[in-house]
């Protein structure tokens, strides 16, 4: 049976209960909250595109750079064929090198070679010579087909000393210079020794005028 209406009071006099445990009736309308104005978002500022920077362009090699092989046979008279070559060579490539500087790459030369001519003649048909120019450095390597590097003694080379006099002294010059030497062994089983000493700075050279 569907019953409509409103509740009657208890015996008590007071109004019914409803399940909730609120007093049945009308409901009170809730009051309202009165809205708060939405705080509009700030935009963010565009950020303005950069100018297009130019990377600057790399460094033009200078005019002396480069690298250079020859061959000479193992012979004494290679010596002096050696040192003409590599002095021409470096002379005619305007290379920076000043006249103590040049002595020494040259002695270091002619040292490299004789040890080539008398330690490497029964391996070796002819002796390799490389020259290397850069923007800070002079690089000089001989090679033979003879695996053995003397090695330098570590005293005085006029005592109690046969062998590797020529190699104290090209450590001895290396060390002068600042620079290094290094021995490498070449895929054909010989060896080659590398020398390395350093140019003198250049001075700065003028800027030139930005590209339109």
């Amino acid at each position: 049976m569907d019953i409509r209406g409103d509740f009657l009071p208890d015996r008590g006099g007071r109004p019914p209960v409803a399940a909730a445990g609120r007093p049945a009736g009308p409901s009170r309308p809730r009051p309202r909250t009165q809205e708060q104005p939405r705080e509009k978002l700030r935009e963010r500022p565009r950020e303005q595109p950069q100018p297009y920077a130019r990377p600057e362009p790399p460094p033009r090699p200078l005019p002396y750079e480069g690298a250079w092989r020859f061959t000479v046979p193992v012979h004494e008279s290679s010596v002096h064929r050696a040192r003409h070559a590599v002095r021409d060579l470096l002379g005619r490539r305007g290379a920076p090198l000043a006249d103590e500087l040049m002595d020494g790459l040259l002695l270091i030369l002619s040292e490299l070679v004789t040890n080539a001519v008398r330690h490497a003649a029964l391996l070796s048909a002819e002796i390799g010579v490389e020259v290397r120019l850069d923007a800070g450095r002079v690089r000089l390597g001989v090679e033979d087909g003879h695996p053995y590097r003397p090695a330098a003694p570590a005293a005085a080379p006029e005592r109690e000393h046969t062998g590797g006099r020529g190699l104290f002294l090209v450590k001895a010059v290396v060390a002068e210079a600042g620079g290094f030497c290094e021995t490498e062994r070449t895929a054909s089983g010989g060896k080659v020794v590398r020398v390395a000493l350093p140019l003198p700075p250049l001075p700065p050279s003028p800027r030139e005028p930005p590209a339109p």
